[in-house]
This record gives C-alpha cells, sequence and structure tokens, in this order.
C-alpha cells in the first residue's frame, strides 16, 4: 500500500513541476513584455512551486531508503524535513519578491502597461494547467480519504503524506493567484493606474506566506513525532484490550516515523497465571495480529508491566504532565 501511494504521489508531484515550470516561463515572457508587475509576482510564483516540486521529489527519493544502522527506524521522516524545506522555499522566493515588488509598484504609482491581452492569454492558459494539477491532487486526496474512510477536510489536516498536502494548496493557492493577477493587471487597463498591479502582487505575497505557513507548521508537527491518527490507535487498543492472556492495557504510544509508518509502544499487564514462556509467545503473536490487522505499523514493542506499580503509574503521570500541582 505504501509502495503504490508513493507512486501516486510522486506522479502528482511530477505532474505539478511539468506544470509549473511550463507556466513559470510564460509568466515571466508576459512579464516582461507587459510590464505587469502582477505578472512578474506570479512568475516568482511559479518559480517557486517549480523550486518546491524538486525538494517534494527529493523528499521521496530519500525517504524510500531501507534502513541501516545509524537509522535503525528508517528514513521516512526526511521527507517531513524536504516539505518543511519547501514551505519555506515558497515564502522566501515566491512570497518576499511579490511583496517587495508589490510595495515598489504601489510606492511608484506608476506603471506601463503594454499588450495587456498577452497577460490575459498567458493567465488563461496557466488557469487550464494549473487546475489539471489541482484536480489531480483533490482526486488523490479525496481517493485517500475513502479508503481511510474519512472526509476530504479531515484527511487534509491529519495526512501523513505532505506531498500531496503541499501540491493542493499551493496549487489552490496558484489558482487563486492567477485571479489576483488576472484583477490587476484588468483594473490596471480600466484606470490607467498602476497601483493596481502593485495591489494584486501584494495579495500574492500574503496568500503566498499564509500558505507557506500553514504547510511548514504542519511538517512541524510531523518532525517533532505526531502520534498515529486515533481511529489506527483506537483499533489496537481495542485488539489488546480484547485479547484473553491481557488484563489491561497500561499505556499505549504511537509515533509515525513516515508516511503509512507508525512505530508502537505498548505497555501490558499480563495475566498472572502466564509463564515467561507464556508471555513471550503471546508478544510474538500479538506482533503477527496487529501487523497483519494494521499494516501500517512499522516497528512493534510490547512490553509487560504491573499496573499497579507506582514507579510506572509515576513515570506516565510525569510524562503526561499530570503530576504538576494545579496553578
Amino acid at each position: 500500500m505504501a509502495e503504490e501511494q508513493n507512486g501516486e504521489s510522486t506522479a502528482t508531484v511530477l505532474l505539478a513541476l511539468g506544470a509549473n515550470l511550463a507556466i513559470g516561463l510564460l509568466k515571466l515572457v508576459a512579464g516582461l513584455i507587459t510590464g505587469s508587475g502582477a505578472m512578474l509576482a506570479e512568475a516568482a510564483h511559479s518559480a517557486a512551486d517549480t523550486t518546491t516540486q524538486g525538494l517534494l521529489l527529493t523528499g521521496l527519493r530519500r525517504s524510500s531508503r531501507p534502513a541501516d544502522r545509524r537509522h535503525p527506524f528508517g528514513y521516512g521522516k526526511a521527507r517531513y524535513f524536504w516539505a518543511l524545506i519547501a514551505a519555506v522555499s515558497i515564502f522566501v522566493s515566491g512570497g518576499v519578491f511579490a511583496i517587495i515588488e508589490g510595495v515598489r509598484t504601489v510606492a511608484s504609482g506608476e506603471s506601463e502597461q503594454t499588450l495587456p491581452w498577452v497577460a490575459y492569454a498567458v493567465l488563461g492558459g496557466a488557469f487550464l494547467l494549473e487546475g489539471t494539477s489541482w484536480l489531480r491532487a483533490v482526486l488523490q486526496v479525496r481517493a485517500e480519504a475513502k479508503a481511510e474512510g474519512t472526509t476530504f477536510l479531515r484527511w487534509l489536516r491529519g495526512s501523513d503524506d505532505p506531498t500531496v498536502v503541499t501540491v493542493f494548496f499551493e496549487d489552490g493557492a496558484a489558482l487563486i493567484g492567477l485571479l489576483l493577477a488576472f484583477a490587476g493587471v484588468g483594473l490596471h487597463q480600466l484606470t490607467g493606474s498602476g497601483v493596481w498591479d502593485g495591489v494584486a502582487s501584494l495579495l500574492i505575497g500574503v496568500l503566498l506566506a499564509g500558505v507557506a505557513y500553514a504547510l511548514g507548521h504542519a511538517n512541524m508537527g510531523l518532525l517533532i513525532g505526531r502520534a498515529a491518527g486515533p481511529k489506527l490507535v483506537r483499533g489496537v487498543r481495542d485488539h489488546l484490550d480484547g485479547h484473553e492472556g491481557i488484563s489491561a492495557v497500561v499505556e499505549l504510544m504511537t509515533m509515525m516515523t513516515g508516511t503509512d509508518r507508525v512505530l508502537l509502544c505498548a505497555r501490558l499487564d499480563f495475566r498472572d497465571s502466564l509463564t515467561a514462556g507464556d508471555v513471550e509467545r503471546l508478544c510474538v503473536q500479538l506482533d503477527d495480529e496487529l501487523r497483519e490487522r494494521f499494516p501500517d505499523l512499522d516497528e512493534i514493542f510490547l512490553e509487560p508491566v504491573p499496573r499497579a506499580d507506582p514507579h510506572v503509574r509515576a513515570r506516565r503521570l510525569a510524562r503526561l504532565g499530570l503530576d504538576r500541582e494545579p496553578g
């Protein structure tokens, strides 16, 4: 399943990369011909998007490397790191340039506009290409949300695949940016004032900065070590709770170590009637059952502990911050 999803994500990113590269060149030529600040801002937007796709592809390639001695849990989080760098790229190479161009145009108040029809033609073609790329991301998000039995928006908020999420928001922002650029060029043509071009450029810059922040914040959470989704956690707990050899699930911890890869640590109170050999065999059995039922589980650690042990309880409360005095 993970390999199939990687293939889908790679295809989505490649389509976005090709579209953004072609669009960026057209916008740059149109911006130089028409003198539109909004078009130049959109060219910077596409340059940022193209760089972002290259960074996402790097993350996809490096995250698929097998585990080794230095990285026993694999390289899955490399995808989160490169997606975070991509978010920084969107802000620096797209948002900052667009804001600077917008401030310059608004401050001068004058900007000569020539051949506005060139800008309209490029913006129309760019909208079709960006729309195709965005639609591909939408279809993948919808399919994966359906496969996981969740809604479109919940999948986006809780996804562990930053590549598709980045393309979805990036292309969505691109479509909005194209509409802003179209409005800036049109109002400039109608009023003769280049201020509208500058305002459009400023709005594009703010839009890119907002998208970059949202993507960066999401990837920061994954890099720090986010827990698995509640559906998987509940399923694992129910499976362990219902086992005849287990008296209680003392503690259950999970962490995403990559896309469709989850680390599970479970502290279990086994029944006192079991011998040490029984516990060992039961741990092997539980490991097999959990992997079969939950394919996303990559590494599983099962630790036998007495649930009434005060030291175990104290450590758990301290880690959760529940041992501190209120106020």
